[in-house]
């Protein structure tokens, strides 16, 4: 399938773009030479061949979910303005 200048023109319009010249030159360019790669594509025999959901035949790992604090409470605080031993002191929002 090729595009032409005709067809990008039409796009164009139905996607309200301007487009000039040049840039209409190039995209039937563009345009015209992926679908070629696209149809070399669908050209290709994948009937053997299983979908792949990852490429390492491993299965994931999965590790136990633990609660971790990081221990960098007080470098935190040392960025509030005001604080309240180990909490953040914020102006009331709601009255």
């Amino acid at each position: 399938m090729s595009i032409d200048k005709d067809k990008i023109k039409h796009i164009s319009q139905l996607a309200r773009i301007s487009l000039d010249s040049k840039k209409t030159d190039a995209l039937a360019k563009d345009l015209s030479s992926i679908f070629k790669f696209i149809e070399q594509l669908n050209e290709i025999n994948t009937d053997k061949t299983e979908p792949l959901s990852s490429i390492l035949n491993e299965p994931l790992r999965s590790r136990e979910d633990v609660i971790n604090d990081g221990k960098i409470r007080e470098k935190v605080l040392k960025n509030s303005p005001q604080k309240n031993e180990e909490f953040f002191i914020v102006p009331k929002v709601i009255e």
